[in-house]
């Protein structure tokens, strides 16, 4: 009897105690701390969440409508990776159409019942049973047909706005399992304030077309599509309110794939799913783990699986939130502060001078064409058309900002003429409706002529990129060669004629029949920018108010609404690199008008760009291998690169990031304007330590991250574009670094590639004094690959400016060598014109604090 009684006592004093620590005064489970409150009500479903409140000064907002409810998603066989739904553009084609083979996979693949959130029998429920473990401890049971689930709730003693849950599955019969995270709240459209899953798209209005919102991200996708981590550039699905709340899930490091997990490539594979609504297509962060037919997700009865992720109740923007993310979560920092170079950026660029300088290293190649011999180098990825005979020059700003700082007449001789022609020959002059377009980007030499990347079209982007932007940066060099103005004017002249009502221009025309083509997507794109240029160079008002229309264009249907359109006509035009060139543009615009507005949407899409650069996994120093290459996980760490295009269908998705960093250098300057950390911090990381990824035979880096080491593979050109990039970077650290005392006049971006800019058609001013960029090699050495310099010379070449840039989250130390004697004989004196201490010896040391500046001046007596 005794031994029963006890018995009694025991389990009714355990009843009595679930649920009686951390329950509110009414008796039901709470979470509640001096930001955040979560009360759950018991209802005859089970225990829903009544009240989710977030601190506001000194009052409390509500978070949507709060739920609480749980998915269970389970099948009992491995759902098909097949899609069973076709979809239509606005304009009525099946998307995306059978000439783009490149995107048949991954549009195939992202329309699967997985990826479209239908596979599997969704069980949803209210947890059944609860249980208080401390103050700020809730933990939920349920008890299912297939499985039990237990939901624990804490909040994060370091970060009192983010709720930690912890998930854990038993099965109890054999199949396959998914976990949704549950639904803290819904929001509904009218309370909407912006929404994004980074990587993927990003907005405040719902678009009904799915093609347009799930391919390009224009418009919030109706359905509650499961994302891949492997474009995702960070991982949180947010949603941000009219009432200044942002909420957001953000999962702990480690659960996603890693792209390179041990000594191959693991980037497409599938451990987490991402989402901006849960299964029943309401909108709420969400996400999916294991993935539904997907690693993990196969078990038999009493396996386990459990995950852990947080809820992040933001007073503020989703920009904010997304800082959170990845500092606080994903430790953007740690991943910056362990990368070093083993080469120094000015080294790289100085071997590619060489290697751009020999024909048989950069494929550098001369025919005839319309009487002139003109240049380029061979490109042997894909272009219609081509029988491996496809010639391209890319950034013809960093040609003549080389030729001009080296003096090296393997370029002024014989490779800028033929350039030239090549520029001249590719513009349309005869009348028509093309009359100062661009016959295409590539030329074919055994079929001697001009064609698109994919198609027989004319963009009218493509005026601004092959016309306006090359003629305008060779025309900052060169402002008196009067045919290059007259092309300048004559592709201006077709922009204008192009130019809608409204401002806005097509995507594309039909070569053949002038007629305007994709019309399913609008040309969210700068082509603006193009008569910027014209107005820079012709002076005419005209040229200016007609850029200023279209740039009110994409304010009202780009920037506010979140949507933007790519560049690379063989994806498609998925979203790219053309977002940063879109911030870019805004800021140039604003320096010739000083209209307030410019300038904030040149903040907006800098800060949407930043959900092109990855900040996962987390960077290590664990030990990898590489094509039999012992690497550190660092060194191949796709933290920190931006994606040539993301979404559903970019090259990401297979390829991952590139190196190509053409934002680095906008980076620094929104830096410099704004104060965000994260945008230094992102230049930074993209730009150091990236050797793993940079040919030791050419010091060219390779395009796609996957590729790692093996140099410009089918596209020697882009090392062009890399030394654009490289050096605008270097000369935005400086200016930034220096509080403007070191600064350089900036020409024109780039074509296609993103927003770096030409440097060195005039002289720029160190600590007030006039200097011209100078690139030559052995004047001076650093014995630090992680000190970069910059040179530059008086006009007069009596003067000799130095500026040591340490690229390195620590302080360092380096000894520089230095050899005057390269430009000229004769003595002279060196100074600090830093701190105006002088300098004595050819050998000086030098330390440097963390990313920090030193500019010294050799003046020869």
């Amino acid at each position: 009897m005794k031994n029963s009684t006890f018995f009694f006592v025991y389990v009714l004093a355990l009843l009595l105690a679930v649920g009686n620590v951390a329950k509110s005064q009414s008796g039901l489970p709470q979470l509640a701390n001096d930001r955040v409150k979560l009360t759950w009500t018991k209802t005859a479903s089970g225990f829903a969440l009544k009240e989710l409140q977030v601190r506001r000064g000194n009052g409390w907002q509500t978070i949507g409508t709060p739920s609480g409810e749980n998915t269970l998603l389970y099948a009992v066989e491995k759902p098909s990776d097949k899609p069973d739904t076709t979809f239509k553009s606005i304009t009525g084609e099946e998307f995306p159409g059978p000439k783009y083979h490149y995107q048949q996979a991954q549009w195939s693949e992202t329309t699967s019942s997985v990826s479209l959130n239908t596979a599997g029998k969704a069980i949803h429920f209210f947890p059944k049973g609860v249980q208080t473990n401390g103050k700020n401890n809730v933990t939920f049971r349920q008890e299912t047909d297939v499985a039990t689930i237990t939901t624990e709730w804490r909040f994060d003693p370091k970060f009192p706005s983010d709720v930690v849950v912890t998930q854990r599955l038993t099965a109890k019969k054999e199949g396959y399992f998914s976990l949704a995270s549950p639904t803290l709240a819904t929001v509904a459209e009218s309370q909407l304030s912006w929404a994004t899953v980074p990587g993927y798209f990003q907005g405040n209005t719902f678009q009904k077309n799915f093609a347009l919102a799930y391919a390009y991200g224009h418009g919030i996708p109706t359905l509650p599509v499961v994302y891949h981590e492997r474009s995702a550039s960070t991982l949180s699905p947010m949603i941000s309110i009219r009432n200044g709340i942002t909420l957001s899930v953000i999962p702990e490091p480690g659960l996603s794939r890693d792209p390179w997990a041990n000594d191959k490539i693991t980037q497409t594979d599938w451990q987490l799913g991402l989402s901006h609504m849960n299964r029943k297509a309401q909108l709420s962060p969400t996400l999916y783990y294991p993935v539904l037919g997907e690693e993990k997700s196969a078990m038999k009865a009493g396996e386990t699986v459990s995950y852990t992720f947080r809820y992040s109740l933001t007073d503020g923007d989703w920009f904010k939130a997304l800082n959170h993310a990845v500092y606080d979560v994903y430790k953007f920092k740690e991943s910056l502060s362990i990368r070093q170079n083993k080469q120094s950026l000015t080294d790289r660029i100085q071997k590619m001078h060489h290697y751009l300088i020999d024909p048989k290293t950069s494929l550098w190649n001369v025919e005839e064409f319309d009487g002139k011999k003109i240049g380029a180098q061979s490109y042997l990825g894909g272009v219609v058309g081509s029988n491996k005979d496809a010639m391209k020059n890319s950034d013809y700003g960093a040609m003549w900002m080389l030729a001009t700082a080296t003096k090296d007449p393997l370029l002024t001789q014989n490779v800028l003429p033929y350039a030239l022609n090549f520029k001249l020959v590719q513009q349309q002059t005869t009348s028509g409706f093309f009359e100062g377009a661009v016959r295409g980007q590539y030329y074919l030499a055994k079929s001697k002529k001009f064609v698109e990347e994919w198609g027989d079209v004319m963009e009218p982007i493509g005026v601004t990129y092959y016309t306006m932007l090359d003629v305008g940066n060779m025309l900052l060099f060169e402002p008196n060669n009067a045919e290059l103005k007259q092309r300048l004017k004559l592709g201006a002249d077709r922009l204008l004629s192009w130019q809608k009502g409204d401002g806005s221009w097509a995507v594309a025309y039909d070569h053949h029949t002038d007629a305007e083509i994709f019309k399913d997507v609008q040309d969210v794109r700068p082509t603006f920018y193009g008569l910027l240029v014209a107005y820079r160079l012709l002076k005419d008002q005209k040229y200016l108010d007609a850029a200023r229309k279209g740039a009110e264009w994409m304010l009202k249907n780009a920037i506010e609404t979140g949507s933007y359109l790519g560049v690379c006509g063989d994806a498609r035009y998925a979203p790219d690199f053309a977002t940063g060139q879109t911030a870019q543009a805004f800021l140039d615009l604003y320096d010739l008008t000083k209209d307030a507005r410019y300038q904030k949407a040149a903040i907006t899409a800098a800060k949407v760009y930043t959900t092109s650069i990855y900040t996962h996994p987390i960077a290590s120093h664990q030990p990898k291998t590489v094509n039999g290459v012992p690497r550190e996980d660092w060194e191949i760490s796709q933290t920190g690169l931006s994606f040539e295009h993301g979404g559903i269908f970019g090259s990401a998705t297979r390829h991952g990031p590139i190196q190509l960093a053409s934002h680095a250098g906008l980076f620094i300057r929104m830096y410099g304007l704004t104060k965000e950390p994260i945008f230094a911090d992102m230049a930074r990381a993209a730009a150091v330590g990236r050797y793993a990824f940079v040919d030791p035979q050419t010091s060219v880096a390779s395009y796609y991250w996957n590729a790692m080491n093996k140099g410009a593979g089918p596209y020697p050109h882009h090392a062009w574009w890399q030394i654009g990039w490289l050096t605008d970077y270097l000369l935005a650290e400086a200016e930034l670094r220096s509080a403007g005392n070191v600064t350089f006049p900036r020409g024109f971006v780039t074509p296609k590639v993103g927003p770096h800019q030409t440097y060195g058609f005039a002289p720029g001013r160190i600590y007030g004094k006039p200097a011209e960029l100078l690139v030559r090699e052995n004047v001076v050495t650093p014995d630090n690959p992680n000190v970069e310099y910059v040179l530059a010379q008086s006009p007069d070449k009596k003067q000799l400016f130095i500026v040591l840039l340490n690229n390195r989250a620590q302080a360092t130390t380096a000894n520089i060598q230095l050899k005057p004697e390269v430009l000229r004989t004769g003595k002279g004196n060196l100074k600090s014109l830093s701190d105006g201490k002088a300098l004595s010896g050819t050998n000086p040391a030098i330390q440097l604090p963390a990313f920090g500046i030193a500019v010294w001046s050799y003046e020869w007596q």
